[in-house]
Parts: structure tokens; C-alpha cells; sequence
């Protein structure tokens, strides 16, 4: 039994400087912490992350997210037992009462809750990954693929690519420690390749470098050099993963692509991906199109899923009504899994499962503005989901991530199992 003895809540920075929340957990066990990240780029259905508005950080902060933990929050959760995670997060649900966690926020909800999965994990005496796979009843242990943001544009960067995230995927690696050895020569091969060819090398929100380009598809032209460069086989080694965004930059119904001049129709923005996945080692591509575009994810889907996947980000936001409807629609093929895009660990477990139940790969992610916290590395292996995507090999929000995944891996030992594909 770990009942809690005390709940609250601060406001902290995340990795753009902006404020974001941490709660924190007492129990006789000791204190437990959850810091929660922020998107740069934001599905219109996410749960609400509540903001104070006003002058103060420019209306960024968060102080009445704050004030709804140690006000309304914490007394009902005194006395709960930790173990019970979905009584916890239930609990928080039922304070809210709205579809958005509009009245309390989802970031409020969701620092209490990751703290009380680590709680949880102490009060069994175990290492985090084990707790959040026995409440989600996986067994089987998976180190993921990583998929590294290595070029970033769109919301990520200024005068970079209209596309958001151009990432490797070491898919020829046998183990975790490997493929980030893979990712990481080819970053430092891409930077190198940069400055040689007087590019900007400096890095946007997530590690990963924003040089200004005269077409997206330079991208993949300085991507695939620097595979090459660093000794390795595009497509047989590492391959190539694509996250558009593309809610950002369609207006009035169209794809309006800045970098090229080009203002493209749905069916225009299929054959435009199309061509790419035709040209280049692509795997993987979120986002592809709109949220609201849903007859252009079935006919993308259609036409590329068995080749690649097709992941659901916007799209779905890590809710289990979304995600179904776009299983019954055919619309993806894969499913991007962020806790704060819903605002509970007990929903993102239940997301997953759904996810995986319908034969949907499962993609853990981090945000544009993320933190030091390293719980989606345990909820990726504790979930056995199989792929991760945390960003670039540089910026210690991001990295933080890769090496709660070395301990992890240190610690299964020979147990440990490494995904290694994506399709």
C-alpha cells in the first residue's frame, strides 16, 4: 500500500523557457515528481492545456494550473492508494467533468498523474517501466525503435522547411545502444556536411538542425549524403521518417507549401508524398495531411500503408474516439502516442491498447517543448509499443530520454528485446 500523503504543484520552465507544471506526490515511500511537456504544433482536439493569459510570461503561465492541484485536486486525492492508478486518474476526471479537461487543464491533471505512476512504481518496489506495463498488462519488454528528428522546420524553426520533422530511423541496428550510436554519427555527419556547404547549423526546439533550403525535398537530398557519409546503407541501415505537420500549413483548403511556391489540392498533396516515397527510403509518415482532411488519410492509406506507415497524430491526439473512428475508416495504419495530448497515463494506456488491440503500431512521443522528465522512455518499453521518437541526439531534454533508454536496456540484460523495424 502507498497512500498519499500530500499532493502538489509548482511552476517550472520547460525547454523553450516557457512555464509548464510539476506535480508532486508524497508518500512513506518518499517524493515523486511529473513535469509536463507543451506542443509547438497542437491538434485543435488535444486536452486543454490551461495558461493564466495576462502579461506575465507573455500569457504563458501557468499558476492557475497550479492553483487547481493544491486547491481541488489535492484534498480528494489524500489518502488514495498509488498502486490504483485508474482510481486516481478517475478521481481527477470525474473533478473535471468536461470532454477537454477544460475547467481544471489537462497539464494540471496529467503532472499529478505521472507523479503517482512513479509513486505507484516505488510503492511495488519497481522500476517504472514494470509498473506502467503490469496497469496496462503487457508483459513483454521492448527497447524501441528510435526515430531521430535530424532536420526540423514549420512551426520547429524559422525559415527552415515547410515541413515540420525530417527523422532516421537506424533500422538496420541489432540493438537500442546501437541504433543511437547510428543516429548519432549521422547528425554529427549532417552538421559536418552543413557547415561544408556554409548552411546554417544551428538547432530549432527539438536538437535537430534548421538550415534554409530552396525546396523540402533538399531535406532528404542532405539526409541521404549524410547516411552515405557516415558509413551506412539508406533503407538497409537507417531510413527515413517524415512528420509534416501538414495541419500547419493547409489554409482555405489547400497545401500551401511555401518553400516551392506550390499551393496543391488533397489529391495533389497525396501524389506530392507519393513521389517522395517512390524517390527516397521512406518508412514512416505522420501527418501527411490535415486533422480535418479525413478522406485524404483513407486515400493515402490506401494507396501507401502496405509500403509505409501512416501515423495519426493530429489526426487522433491520443484519444480512444478518434483513434477508433480512424480504425473504422482505414484512415491509418499507426498512431503517435503523446500523454499530454489526452492528460492521464491511464488514458494513454488505454490509447495504446486500443491501438494495439486494431493491429496499429504504436509511436511514443515527446513535444516541441518538452523537460527533463524521462517517463515516456519507461512508457515506451513498459508498453512494448516499439518505436520512440524524442527528437535529436542533442539538447539534454532530448538526450535524457535516449539514456533512460541505455539504463533500461542495461538493466534487462540479455532479456532485453530491440524492435529494430518499423514496417
Amino acid at each position: 500500500m502507498g497512500k498519499i500523503e500530500s499532493v502538489k504543484a509548482r511552476q517550472v520552465l520547460d525547454s523553450r523557457g516557457f512555464p509548464t507544471i510539476e506535480g508532486e506526490i508524497k508518500t512513506k515511500k518518499g517524493v515523486f515528481r511529473g513535469i509536463v511537456p507543451s506542443g509547438a504544433s497542437a491538434g485543435t482536439r488535444e486536452a486543454l492545456e490551461l495558461r493564466d493569459g495576462g502579461k506575465q510570461y507573455f500569457g504563458k503561465g501557468v499558476t492557475k494550473a497550479v492553483e487547481n492541484v493544491n486547491k481541488i485536486i489535492a484534498p480528494k486525492l489524500i489518502g488514495l492508494d498509488v498502486v490504483d492508478l485508474e482510481n486516481i486518474d478517475n478521481t481527477m476526471l470525474h473533478l473535471d467533468g468536461t470532454a477537454q479537461k477544460s475547467k481544471l487543464g489537462g497539464n494540471a491533471i496529467l503532472s499529478v498523474s505521472l507523479a503517482c505512476a512513479r509513486a505507484g512504481a516505488a510503492s511495488k518496489n519497481q522500476e517504472l517501466y514494470e509498473f506502467l506495463g503490469e496497469v496496462g498488462g503487457n508483459k513483454r519488454f521492448m527497447l524501441p525503435t528510435p526515430m531521430m528528428v535530424i532536420i526540423e522546420g514549420g512551426a520547429h524553426a524559422e525559415e527552415s522547411t515547410d515541413f515540420q520533422e525530417f527523422m532516421i530511423a537506424p533500422v538496420g541496428a541489432k540493438s537500442f545502444s546501437e541504433a543511437l550510436r547510428f543516429g548519432a554519427e549521422v547528425y554529427q555527419t549532417l552538421k559536418k556536411i552543413l557547415l561544408e556547404r556554409k548552411l546554417n547549423a544551428n538547432v530549432g526546439f527539438e536538437g535537430a538542425f534548421t538550415p534554409k533550403l530552396n525546396s523540402n525535398s533538399d531535406a532528404l537530398e542532405l539526409i541521404v549524403a549524410a547516411i552515405e557519409q557516415a558509413g551506412y546503407t539508406p533503407g538497409k541501415d537507417i531510413a527515413i521518417a517524415l512528420d509534416p505537420a501538414a495541419s500547419e500549413f493547409f489554409k482555405d483548403g489547400k497545401y500551401e507549401l511555401a518553400a516551392e511556391e506550390k499551393s496543391l489540392s488533397s489529391g495533389e498533396m497525396v501524389d506530392y508524398l507519393m513521389q517522395w516515397i517512390e524517390s527516397y527510403p521512406i518508412v514512416s509518415v505522420e501527418d501527411g495531411l490535415a486533422e480535418d482532411d479525413w478522406d485524404s488519410w483513407v486515400l493515402f492509406n490506401k494507396k501507401a500503408g502496405r509500403r509505409i506507415q501512416i501515423v495519426g497524430d493530429d489526426l487522433i491526439v491520443t484519444n480512444t474516439e478518434l483513434i477508433q473512428r480512424a480504425i473504422d475508416m482505414a484512415a491509418i495504419n499507426a498512431a503517435l502516442i503523446k500523454p499530454n495530448q489526452i492528460g492521464s497515463v491511464s488514458e494513454t494506456i488505454n490509447a495504446i491498447n486500443l491501438a494495439k488491440k486494431n493491429e496499429l503500431r504504436t509511436i511514443v512521443s515527446h513535444r516541441g517543448g518538452d523537460t527533463e522528465d524521462t517517463f515516456i522512455a519507461d512508457l515506451v518499453v513498459g508498453m512494448g509499443c516499439g518505436q520512440s521518437k524524442f527528437g535529436a541526439t542533442s539538447r539534454a531534454e532530448r538526450t535524457s530520454k535516449y539514456n533512460q533508454l541505455l539504463r533500461i536496456e542495461e538493466i534487462l540484460g540479455n532479456k532485453a528485446v530491440y524492435n529494430g523495424k518499423i514496417i
